[in-house]
């Protein structure tokens, strides 16, 4: 099994949602700790490529896996995860 991360950035949004989504989102961060066998990933392009993203709900997650950690690097809604 993975080690899943969050950084310093994910850890400040997934605090700043409602308990609800937040149960969601840590629930589909430990998921990842079954890194690739996990379902409804994709692989993200452009400034983002390098990284993947899944979903829960409205929500995304962004993270990069490397060795034994994933590494979560942003999350938010779906209308401007993707910003920066």
């Amino acid at each position: 099994m993975k080690e899943v991360l969050f950084s310093p950035e994910a850890h400040a949004e997934v605090m700043e949602l409602p308990l609800s989504v937040r149960a969601r989102v840590l629930a589909t961060a430990e998921r990842l700790r079954h890194w690739p066998e996990v379902s409804g990933y994709k692989r993200l392009t452009g400034p983002w490529a390098g990284r993947f993203r899944i979903r829960t709900g409205d929500y995304r997650i962004i993270f990069q896996p490397r060795d034994q950690v994933i590494r979560i690097v942003k999350v938010g809604h779906r209308k401007d995860i993707y910003e920066d």
